[in-house]
């Protein structure tokens, strides 16, 4: 297997056929999520990435493999964790302090049950593989496309449960998008709505799978909704770089004791990467327009992964992975609407 300095080391021209291909799917990408009904319906640039990858892939994409899969290779790898960690760039740690010790713990407590329990359900009832149960946890519990990602490199995921994976934050993240106001404004009129505008948009951050859903689903109630809501879901996002590093643990751990031989932990050294560039950015050094710039930047890397990705997902795959998958991913979204409310309530109550 190329480790991430083969990558580096291979000549560039071998890469450049890989790298526009993927490059003009992502800028493709990132042109349609600025188109207004793709922003009314929270359909981001990483979405549209990985469907378009899976369209190319699976039709034209054979004839060019031969010369584009170095690049293709590359962007799904390195670039993938240059992006993520980038991505630091759209946090600081004030974004803590603006929700509070009640924010962190409900975030912290939504996602070390959702996985759990994704974990658990997938491989104790559903009998999925182990690996397709922890990429759909991390994207129900963390941010969506993202967090499948980023985990995807810890726990060693085939292309195509990286693709079942993504196809359920977008069912579930776009159908919460629309259910969450229609919830909201339905308990307030019949008078059994137990948050106000804006701890239901914390109860939003925390639970809905996208961060463009997110932002979609709190402005459809209110401005203070989607603020507190965005700020949830980023506080949440931050706890991204800690999940990978316990996961990678707990998996080495796991495989000692099945084995009895000694596993070595596998370190997502681009979670820390991650963190640095938070606390870089929480420091407020680089112009605003800078930070802008290298956002936008990380969004066209992480689309030319997602693209990548689908461009290596073959379809037969996906249909051999069965109803499983999406079953769990029903179940989580049930969790996630029931259990969540209850978590919120349940903080709030204590703190």
């Amino acid at each position: 297997m190329n480790t991430a300095a083969q990558r580096m080391n291979r000549p560039i021209p071998k890469l450049l056929p890989g790298l526009l291909l993927t490059a003009s799917i992502a800028g493709l990408s990132i042109w349609l999520g600025t188109l207004p009904w793709m922003q009314a319906h929270g359909i981001s640039a990483l979405t549209l990435a990985i469907v378009i990858g899976i369209v190319v892939g699976n039709t034209v994409y054979g004839t060019l493999a031969p010369r584009a899969a170095a690049g293709v290779g590359f962007s799904k790898a390195t670039l993938l964790r240059a992006g993520i960690i980038l991505y630091g760039l759209r946090l600081t740690l004030q974004d803590i302090g603006q929700v509070g010790v009640t924010g962190v713990v409900i975030d912290a407590l939504v996602l070390l049950s959702t996985f759990a329990l994704s974990w658990w359900l997938g491989t104790r009832v559903l009998g999925l593989d182990r690996n397709s149960a922890l990429l759909i946890g991390a994207g129900s519990s963390i941010c969506g496309a993202a967090a499948v990602m980023a985990t995807e490199p810890v726990v060693k995921g085939r292309a195509e449960q990286v693709a079942v994976a993504v196809a359920t934050v977008v069912v579930f993240g776009t159908l919460a998008m629309f259910l969450y106001p229609l919830l909201y404004q339905w308990g307030a009129n019949a008078g059994w709505m137990p948050l106000d505008e804006t701890a239901f948009g914390v109860f939003t951050g925390s639970t809905v799978h996208e961060v463009a859903q997110v932002v979609a689903a709190g402005r459809a109630i209110s401005e203070p909704a989607a603020d507190a809501a965005v700020i949830t879901k980023m506080v949440r996002v931050m706890m991204l770089a800690p999940f990978l590093v316990g996961l990678s643990a707990l998996l080495a751990r796991g495989t000692h004791a099945v084995s009895g031989e000694r596993s070595k932990i596998t370190i997502p050294w681009f979670a820390f990467g991650f963190i640095a560039m938070v606390a870089f950015n929480s420091l407020q050094l680089l112009p605003a327009s800078l930070v802008a710039l290298l956002v936008d930047l990380d969004t066209a890397l992480l689309a030319m992964a997602m693209a990548a990705l689908g461009l290596t997902t073959h379809v037969s795959a996906l249909r051999q992975a069965g109803a499983k998958p999406m079953l769990l991913a029903v179940l989580l979204f049930a969790w996630l609407l029931a259990g969540g409310m209850a978590i919120n309530l349940g903080v709030r109550a204590l703190l």
